[in-house]
């Protein structure tokens, strides 16, 4: 493998008030006794929770953070939306922790927990996200890896890698093991780069732990070879995920495609494309898809038709621009 080296939607918050206390009967919100209530949805559960939080009514947050899971509508990267970066709202993430640290204990609390980090990554407050982490560590608070996913995705897009590896120090200190896809936010980020050296320390280290490399791993090393340069390592490891049992991503094979490309191997690029066909037709309307539009950039106009008559032939999907070409072309 390691070949690289639910409730109705509210009309007023009356009734978001009316949580507060007692369970809703069926009728209580519906005039009409006959009519069934919708179902709920995360994205409405989402709305309630940005509303009460907005108005700083954090009992009801929390209510409406338990009642969501027995209603059986996860939570989201939306459900603390009213969290942004002016400075009244971050003032509210103590209160909001806190809130959340009352939760029942297991799924309920640790997915709050959850949403509130991604939450904060999403707003690049990497910062306040390890603040969050370490007052969990502190109180006892649930903990595994998937606590820290969004920190180390953050951290390691904007190619902070030492703060990313002391992260993961972090996580070992306090007993919770980096998984597959920790590591394969660090691993990614090295790739991107052409930094095949450290990704092939990484995968070293992934082999030692006994972790196994899985769908994410093979597209970032794939990737890591094409930056390279070295595509052929990258066909390689193409070959090795398919004896490992391990599905490809589609963006594993545009990598491939695109480092053809840039290389000037226009019918090496147009030989792999059809090497794959038959198989997936998905896969097949991506790669064809792609692998024309790009030959159309280059100016490969006999290359581009050759494809685009594969696509006929295999009855793949052409989008507008691509019909355009190939009708005005035959």
């Amino acid at each position: 493998m390691l070949t690289l080296g639910r409730i109705l939607k509210p009309k007023s918050l009356t009734f978001i008030s009316s949580l507060r206390i007692a369970t809703l009967s069926p009728t209580q919100d519906h005039p009409n006794s006959d009519s069934e209530p919708p179902e709920p949805t995360s994205a409405y559960y989402d709305d309630l929770v940005n509303e009460a939080g907005r108005s700083r009514d954090f009992a009801l947050v929390r209510q409406l953070l338990i009642r969501r899971i027995r209603d059986g509508c996860f939570n989201s990267n939306d459900t603390f939306r009213f969290i942004t970066k002016t400075p009244t709202s971050l003032s509210f993430v103590d209160d909001l922790f806190e809130t959340l640290a009352r939760l029942p204990k297991g799924y309920t609390r640790k997915s709050a927990f959850d949403s509130l980090n991604s939450r904060l990554c999403k707003l690049q407050l990497t910062d306040d996200a390890l603040k969050v982490v370490d007052k969990m560590l502190e109180r006892g608070l649930e903990l595994n890896a998937c606590s820290f996913h969004p920190i180390l995705n953050a951290l390691t897009k904007k190619k902070e890698m030492e703060a990313a590896w002391n992260v993961v120090g972090l996580m070992k200190e306090n007993g919770v093991e980096p998984d597959t896809t920790a590591y394969n936010y660090l691993l990614t980020a090295y790739c991107a780069v052409g930094d095949v050296i450290s990704a092939a320390n990484l995968l070293r280290r992934l082999s030692e732990e006994g972790l196994k490399g899985d769908t994410r791993t093979y597209d970032a090393m794939v990737l890591g070879a094409c930056r390279a340069g070295k595509v052929d390592g990258a066909m390689a490891v193409l070959r090795a995920a398919e004896d490992d049992g391990v599905p490809l991503l589609y963006s594993t094979h545009a990598h491939v495609i695109n480092a053809l490309l840039e290389l000037g191997f226009h019918r090496q690029a147009v030989n792999f494309v059809m090497s794959y066909g038959g198989k997936d037709k998905s896969l097949d309307t991506e790669s064809f898809g792609l692998l024309a539009s790009r030959l159309i950039k280059l100016e490969k106009v006999e290359d581009a038709k050759l494809v685009l008559d594969e696509m006929r032939r295999r009855g793949l999907h052409m989008g507008e621009k691509l019909r355009d070409f190939y009708l005005l072309h035959i």
